[in-house]
């Protein structure tokens, strides 16, 4: 039962994941706005594009899903920062995407080198 449920965090993320990081890889026109008003320029929109979808990619490599789910807790982080510090109170996305990333970095824990 556990398995069913952590293979559908991990395809609900993918999809998020991989359909965000893409629409700012693309430069969809909210994309652009939102890391204008963030004023750090454009190439961090594809910085943050490219560790989505690299990321969302590494939850499917055996014995690399810890990093990958690390990498969208640290993003989304950043990204709760961002709207409640700078954008506006609209976390809640980038809490709840943060907390079922968490959830994957429980569950593959094991794979840590240390």
């Amino acid at each position: 039962m556990n398995t069913y449920i952590f293979l559908a965090v991990r395809g609900l993320l993918t999809v998020a994941f991989v359909a965000a990081g893409g629409a700012k890889l693309a430069g969809v026109d909210m994309m652009v706005a939102t890391f204008e008003a963030v004023g750090v320029g454009q190439w961090f929109r594809y910085v943050t594009g490219v560790i989505e979808v690299g990321a969302a990619g590494l939850l499917w490599v055996p014995g690399r899903q810890v990093f990958g789910a690390g990498l969208l807790v640290i993003t989304m982080i950043g990204a709760a920062l961002a709207h409640l510090v700078i954008l506006g109170p609209s976390a809640v996305p980038a809490l709840v995407l943060g907390a079922l990333s968490a959830v994957l970095l429980w569950r593959h824990r094991d794979q840590l080198p240390i």
